[in-house]
């Protein structure tokens, strides 16, 4: 019997994994699992023969290097960098095209309206509301996920994935989770929503509901858009010639704090309401195999991008009417988002933020891509969803309304560290069956973000920094 064989025995791959030799693994489970694997392996030698040596010598060459402890780490952080770099650089083209395209439509839409005679409430909640909110989410959302998924596809396509589970199985051992988790992680770059389905992956249901619980911590496209105007107009924007080099290190490092969020809430986790020791990731790794473009294209466009864009739109269309109707309803001589925003600016005052700044969130939490025309809605007191001309004119209008580097640095935290959107919920919904842990999920950044907020505003202040 011929047959090929892995680069490298899966002894070898999982006691590497491990940090420790066979003899000295630290768990009973390791053991086991070691034992199983190398018995196997012991088994296949003697039935099986070699075949195909230059592929076994590529893999094996490609394994050391990108499985290296030394060279693994900076090689899967480049690697991850770069495709959100292309992420981030594809999408703008395509997002100005598609805001174009149907914002154009939406004035086709009002003479419509107006051809009919409709109310200019009815046009109002329809058009600048519904209508409005949709074509933002869509112009937003579809362009950055159309690119990610399929690269994240290639990535899982070629082989690549199974490896970075290996480099940080351990990582996510020492936090009593599992290193499969990493994998929906990366996942949730793109979506959350999308990270939590990817749960599935994990056999353990403890672990399968720390990595649901605490995927929310990795920023998705849709926060990014705020994440890099932020950083652009408070942060790059001070030294213009190195502003796109300082604009990437900023965001690596907002990135890099999601990671560590994500972690330490996975080990809180398992030491509190998911009490229970992590398993053991018995992972084969597959040979590096060139990716098949149409199932590439299919899994990432029907299975991936439009499943989320749909459960998106679906929540996102009824929050416009509703945004809309605050926004242009008076009670006295305000409307009713300017009066609860005023009734939020004491909290808001607390964390660094501001009353109008928490309303965003919260009228947010369809989608994150509608946080920021949210907020320049409210500031400007137009009644509907507002874009900027420019990073500039931005920055002339929060700062008019009281913003310092503090409320841009807070503004960044929160919306790192704040609840999920609306289609990650009814996804973690989907996925668990469960209300209380829809609740958790919700409850446990929403503490987390205010908590950190809460504390830098009030160091910075007492230190007189601001």
């Amino acid at each position: 019997m011929c047959a090929m064989i892995p680069s490298r025995s899966l002894g070898e791959v999982y006691c590497e994994a491990e940090g420790v030799r066979k003899s000295n693994l630290k768990s009973f489970s390791d053991q086991i699992v070691a034992d199983i694997y190398g018995n196997a392996e012991q088994i296949t030698k003697q039935v099986l023969s070699k075949k195909g040596s230059q592929r076994i010598s590529f893999d094996q060459t490609i394994d050391n290097l990108v499985t290296s402890k030394w060279l693994g780490y900076p090689l899967m952080i480049l690697l991850l960098i770069g495709v959100f770099w292309i992420t981030i650089e594809g999408a703008n083209i395509p997002s100005a095209f598609l805001a174009t395209g149907l914002f154009a439509f939406q004035d086709q839409l009002t003479l419509w309206f107006q051809w009919l005679g409709a109310p200019d409430w009815v046009h109002g909640v329809l058009v600048l509301g519904v209508y409005r909110t949709l074509a933002w989410v869509v112009a937003v959302m579809l362009p950055p996920m159309a690119i990610f998924f399929p690269l994240f596809t290639l990535l899982e396509d070629s082989g690549y994935l199974p490896r970075i589970a290996f480099n940080l199985d351990h990582i996510f051992k020492k936090a009593r989770a599992c290193g499969k988790q990493s994998l929906t992680m990366c996942m949730g770059f793109g979506c959350n929503a999308a990270g939590v389905t990817s749960c599935r992956i994990i056999d353990s249901p403890r672990e399968r509901l720390i990595a649901i619980l605490t995927n929310n911590f990795v920023p998705c496209n849709g926060r990014f858009p705020t994440l890099i105007a932020i950083s652009s107009i408070f942060i790059g924007g001070t030294i213009a010639a190195y502003s796109g080099l300082i604009n990437a290190l900023v965001l690596s490092i907002i990135i890099l704090l999601g990671v560590g969020a994500t972690l330490s809430i996975s080990w809180l986790l398992s030491m509190t309401i998911l009490k229970g020791e992590p398993s053991s990731l018995v992972l084969e790794l597959p040979s590096y195999r060139r990716p098949k473009i149409g199932a590439v294209i299919y899994r990432s466009m029907i299975d991936r991008t439009l499943f989320v864009l749909r459960r998106a739109i679906i929540i996102a269309a009824p929050a416009g009417g509703v945004i809309w109707i605050l926004a242009n309803v008076s009670v006295g001589e305000l409307s009713i988002l300017s009066t609860v925003a005023q009734a939020l600016n004491p909290l808001g005052h607390l964390i660094g933020l501001d009353g109008f700044i928490l309303m965003a969130f919260i009228l947010g939490l369809p989608a994150n891509e509608i946080v920021l025309p949210i907020l320049i809605m409210s500031y400007l007191s137009t009644g509907a969803l507002q874009d900027y001309a420019s990073l500039e004119e931005l920055r002339n209008v929060l700062v008019n309304h009281g913003w310092t580097w503090l409320t841009a640095v807070n503004v960044m935290l929160f919306s790192l560290l704040h609840w999920p959107c609306a289609t990650t919920l009814l996804t973690t919904y989907k996925e668990t069956g469960s209300k209380k842990w829809v609740f958790l999920s919700f409850l446990i950044p929403t503490i987390i973000g205010i908590s950190v907020c809460f504390i830098l505003t009030q160091v910075v202040r007492l230190l007189g920094l601001v």
